[in-house]
């Protein structure tokens, strides 16, 4: 125990100096390394982390709370000033382009923690990383989430425990980026969009990549699209028929997509109005048993 710690509990009734020894306990130590990790349970259904360095899917995304232990999944220290947010089943650390479809605006995010624990959600990220995303009052947007391959290796590299994968160095581009006028909240003073470019160059690749991202925004155009409730895609209808059948009285439908000679069958409910309808609904969907079931914008 600290010093100031010792003295403010020798004021205290008895009982009470380990409830302050336990809020004076330092913080642990971040050690940062590669995490994959083994199925868990969250939110009421099973998550199962896999290597997927070219996801590019598209859902809602929250905004941490303040509740957060110390350190990330990954044992880096969290901070919610970072370019940084959470997946249940994306290889740790991976960085990702993430876009808010309302706003159009674009940051780079470093994938470093699991969650958030609900099916609702595909990506929680850092309050700043939401600020700069123009995240609405409520904290839930539309996103696009794409992992960037490479840039996901290198960092994975530099950590210990990654697992040993050839990287192709990244190409030296000219990397533009405009200058906005900061969202509601941002720091700085707010002001006119600026018309200048400035023109970066791409930092070389390798093992010293800093686990703190530079915050780039860009601007591009919005895609909000409309909320729908994935219930999985099928070989066969046979087998889409009876995912269907499970929630049929939440209204869900079989669509059937062409693959050359083949198809599949899609088990969709939607469209969906509103965040608030969607969640909803999704929460019975997994209750009738169809777990993997989630929200997507399309």
């Amino acid at each position: 125990m600290s010093g100031v710690c010792a003295w403010l509990a020798s004021l205290l009734p008895p009982m009470l100096p380990a409830l302050l020894v336990a809020s004076c306990a330092p913080a642990p130590a971040p050690s940062p390394h590669y995490e994959l990790g083994a199925p868990y349970q969250a939110g009421g259904v099973w998550w199962y982390p896999r290597v997927d360095l070219r996801l590019d899917e598209r859902g809602l995304a929250q905004v941490y709370d303040n509740g957060h232990p110390g350190l990330t999944a990954d044992g880096e220290a969290f901070d919610q000033g970072a370019m940084a947010g959470a997946n249940q089943t994306l290889p740790l650390p991976s960085i990702a382009l993430v876009t808010n479809l309302e706003t159009g605006r674009q940051v780079r995010l470093r994938i470093n923690d699991r969650g958030p624990p609900t099916p609702r959600r595909i990506l929680a990220v850092t309050s700043r990383a939401a600020v700069l995303l123009g995240f609405p009052p409520g904290g839930v947007a539309r996103v696009r989430l794409q992992v960037l391959e490479a840039d996901s290796q290198t960092a994975q590299a530099a950590l210990p425990g990654a697992p040993s994968l050839p990287i192709a160095a990244a190409p030296r581009d000219a990397v533009a980026t405009t200058s906005l006028a900061p969202p509601p909240g941002a720091r700085g003073s707010a002001g006119v969009a600026q018309a200048d470019t400035q023109v970066a160059t791409a930092p070389d690749a390798g093992p010293a990549m800093a686990l703190r991202l530079p915050e780039t925004l860009t601007q591009v155009g919005p895609d909000p699209g409309r909320l729908w409730i994935d219930l999985g895609s099928f070989p066969t209808y046979e087998f889409a028929n009876m995912q269907r059948a499970a929630v049929a009285q939440l209204g869900a439908t079989i669509t059937g997509e062409a693959h050359g000679r083949g198809e599949t069958f899609q088990v969709t409910i939607g469209p969906i109005d509103d965040v608030a309808q969607a969640d909803r609904l999704l929460d019975e969907v997994v209750a009738a048993g169809v777990s993997d079931a989630q929200i997507v914008v399309r």
